[in-house]
């Protein structure tokens, strides 16, 4: 932040945490009454073309709209990762699982993140970048894949029922590809400026989101008269707030507060999701889940906690700017 930006106030902090916190977390519900009768990969890659093509406008009006052609090469890349594989995978499994079981599944994403980042430090040729997991992360991981267990297990307890193999495996798999393309995003060798990378990753993944789509077969399967008013509502709810409202509160804070802080909406979103789901969805919940979230947002914790420190035989990584942070999670 330069000399020249107001330090904002504490009021100002507060109903920004306020806003993630809520609206994020309102976001699983949102998608979950969304795909009861609209196409995942539709929706999704409508509601990402209208997004990004808003803060694409604002930003052409407002200051101009630059990019390089490497910037658009890489944010595709990243929008095929966080928007199809992450936000698509979510819309395309929460046909099938609660919203607040989608929500407790999704907070595994800072797991795999430590892993790639391994990774990276591991196998990638740049020993700046990387970071090597300590004891305490190792056993967030193992808390985390424990709490995942109690959750799909079976017979572990009441209030969740069966849950679809296949679905699981599709919020698994968001997980992994939105940490893939959080750690892309981190060591991108030109990042745009936070906003504009925002847009282009929104357009090139409904790009993507529409191509799965039509590879699908949703748009032959399509039938607007079939579509339910609340589905609409819901589609553009994710627009205004998890997209429009939501993202931007999140680089604001990250502007004027620490990463740490900012990321625990991951611990708040899942507390969210369940209760939102539960009094507006009627979605069960019970003991197991629970002792599932318990399990798994202590993993989380662990892991927030010590996956910024450097391990010392390591140069240190460079700083981190704001167009290289990105959410874990793959419902917004």
């Amino acid at each position: 932040m330069t000399a020249s930006e107001k330090t904002p106030t504490k009021a100002a902090l507060i109903a920004g945490f306020v806003t993630i916190y809520l609206l994020w977390g309102s976001t699983y519900l949102g998608i979950r009454v969304a795909v009861e009768t609209l196409p995942p990969f539709l929706m999704a890659g409508a509601r990402f073309l209208v997004a990004g093509s808003i803060i694409t406008l604002w930003i052409a009006l407002t200051r101009g709209f630059k990019t390089t052609r490497r910037q658009w090469f890489d944010n595709a890349i990243i929008g095929a990762l966080l928007l199809l594989g992450g936000n698509g995978m979510v819309s395309w499994s929460e046909q099938k699982v609660p919203s607040g079981i989608a929500t407790l599944i999704v907070s595994l994403g800072p797991l795999f993140i430590v892993l790639l980042d391994w990774a990276v430090l591991s196998f990638g040729r740049d020993k700046t970048q990387g970071t090597k997991p300590t004891v305490a992360t190792f056993l967030g991981v193992g808390l985390g894949i424990g709490g995942l267990a109690v959750l799909v297990g079976p017979q572990l307890g009441e209030g969740v029922g069966h849950l679809d193999p296949w679905r699981v495996g599709g919020l698994v798999l968001a997980c992994f590809s939105w940490s893939a393309g959080s750690i892309y995003t981190r060591y991108a060798r030109t990042p745009a400026e936070p906003f504009t990378g925002s847009a282009m990753q929104m357009l090139a993944g409904s790009f993507w989101l529409f191509l799965v789509s039509f590879l699908a077969g949703e748009p032959q399967q399509f039938h607007l008269a079939a579509v339910s008013a609340r589905s609409v509502f819901a589609w553009a709810y994710l627009i205004v707030a998890g997209s429009l409202i939501g993202f931007t509160t999140f680089v604001w804070l990250m502007k004027h507060s620490t990463p740490a802080r900012v990321s625990t909406y991951a611990y708040v979103n899942p507390i969210v999701a369940v209760f939102l789901g539960w009094l507006l969805a009627h979605e069960p919940v019970g003991p197991r889940m629970f002792v599932a979230a318990g399990i798994i947002i202590a993993g989380v914790a662990i892991i927030t906690a010590t996956k910024n420190r450097k391990s010392p035989p390591v140069a240190p990584a460079p700083a981190v700017t704001d167009a290289a942070v990105r959410p874990t999670g793959g419902g917004r």
